[in-house]
């Protein structure tokens, strides 16, 4: 036996108990299925209202220390007819429970998604629900990368699905020549909460200039152009005196210039807002009437280009399996070693050597599931069959909903103690395809 084969058979033998499914665990379970489906293994078990190729299921596992941690899961496999994708609330400056996202896009099962703001931390924006690194749907970036952190890159029906780290990069053009970068897309000018970004961008704790992903921590950039697209809300943020705002129609062409910067944002077009030098070059080259063409690339660590209709790209991280091997790239997504090491609630995507998509979430904070640390669940993962997989946000988040049905037990409770979802920038959701 390979070494790493025994490393494997040694964490299974003290990792593993027992295994319960959802037909099985009814009375174990940490939350009634109310009306939830049994895990849909063969043929007979799906058909009109459970689509084929998706799998429900809660499992039951002990930990090397005796405690206990509570699965749910999802498996989707590449022959399901099916679409996975991000979903947003009704705008992505505010937050919305997982359960309603899935029910507004009559999506039979989702989990939570990505990283975002929220007023409790001390780096806050002011818009609870801003997504924290690189969000594209259906072909269309609303979120610009933390450079270089883990994504999940869903191709639609082009390719498979797989995880790769990303970088985002936008080049404004003017018909007189000019050519300028933008900073960002849909978030508040000047603030780069979890930085990572591009330009002159300086960590607020030191002043010093940082372009590498820090989870949870600001970065500032006092110059700077940010895209305002409808998905954003009905108006741009307010902008500080000396601020512009470029109004483009849904060609491109500049419609109006306002200063300062904040108004209404229209429905088949997007604003570029401007601050410092961003807004100098706005005066100069936005000009109403002409058009200030966009050109946008969404590349993964090999360079290449993946931006295109039908892809879809969440970004959270680290990365926890590369090939079968638990590699967890904290550093490289600006994590510490103490959020690494803690147990926690967690949500995590991975890929099976089939090409399945296995989307998981840990439930913990409580006596009946403790929770994982990311070694912990990076080995569960493989155990569950996954080769590839990376993290996404966890906690109080950690939410599965499966048929309208919580299927997990999230961390936050109401006053009488049952759970309580917690309201979310977005989901990754599974909606059946006609």
């Amino acid at each position: 036996m390979s070494p790493s084969r025994r490393r494997r058979a040694s964490w299974s033998a003290a990792l593993l108990i027992m295994v319960t499914t959802a037909s099985a665990c009814t009375s174990r379970a940490p939350f009634p299925h109310d009306g939830a489906p049994r895990p849909a293994a063969s043929a007979e078990a799906c058909g009109r209202t459970w689509p084929c190729g998706v799998e429900a299921e809660r499992i039951t596992r002990r930990l090397a220390d005796g405690k206990r941690v509570s699965i749910s899961t999802l498996t989707v496999r590449p022959s399901a007819r099916v679409t996975v994708r991000p979903v947003v609330g009704d705008h992505l400056a505010t937050t919305e429970t997982v359960g309603r996202m899935a029910q507004r896009t009559r999506a039979v099962a989702a989990v939570n998604g990505s990283f975002f703001d929220i007023a409790e931390s001390p780096a806050f924006s002011g818009y609870p629900g801003d997504p924290l690194g690189v969000l594209v749907v259906d072909g269309e970036l609303l979120s610009e990368a933390a450079n270089g952190r883990t994504a999940l890159i869903l191709p639609g029906q082009a390719g498979p699905v797989r995880i790769d780290e990303v970088r985002s990069g936008t080049r404004l053009s003017a018909p007189d020549g000019a050519t300028r970068e933008l900073d960002g897309v849909d978030r508040v000018p000047g603030r780069i909460v979890g930085c990572g970004g591009v330009g002159g961008d300086r960590l607020a704790a030191t002043g010093l200039s940082e372009q590498r992903p820090r989870h949870n921590q600001l970065c500032l950039d006092d110059s700077e152009i940010i895209a305002f697209t409808p998905v954003w809300g009905v108006h741009s943020p307010p902008g500080a005196p000396g601020s512009v705002e470029a109004v483009l129609d849904g060609s491109g062409r500049v419609t109006q210039v306002r200063s300062p910067a904040g108004g209404e944002i229209p429905r088949t077009g997007s604003t570029l807002v401007g601050m410092g030098q961003g807004a100098d070059w706005l005066r100069l080259h936005a000009r109403p009437g002409q058009p200030v063409a966009r050109r946008t690339s969404v590349t993964d660590s090999a360079g290449r280009n993946i931006l295109a209709t039908g892809v879809s790209v969440l970004g959270a991280g680290p990365a926890l399996l590369r090939g079968g091997e638990v590699r967890i790239n904290d550093v490289v997504n600006g994590f510490t070693a103490d959020t690494s090491t803690e147990r926690q609630p967690r949500t995590v995507a991975g890929i099976k050597e089939d090409g399945s998509l296995l989307l998981a979430v840990f439930d913990g904070r409580t006596s009946a599931s403790a929770g994982v640390t990311l070694r912990e669940v990076a080995m569960l993962l493989r155990e569950l069959g996954a080769v590839d997989a990376m993290n996404l946000d966890g906690g109080g988040s950690s939410t599965m909903v499966v048929r309208d049905r919580l299927f997990n037990r999230p961390s936050d409770a109401g006053r009488s103690g049952t759970p309580l979802p917690r309201k979310v920038s977005d989901a990754l959701a599974v909606i059946p395809r006609n």
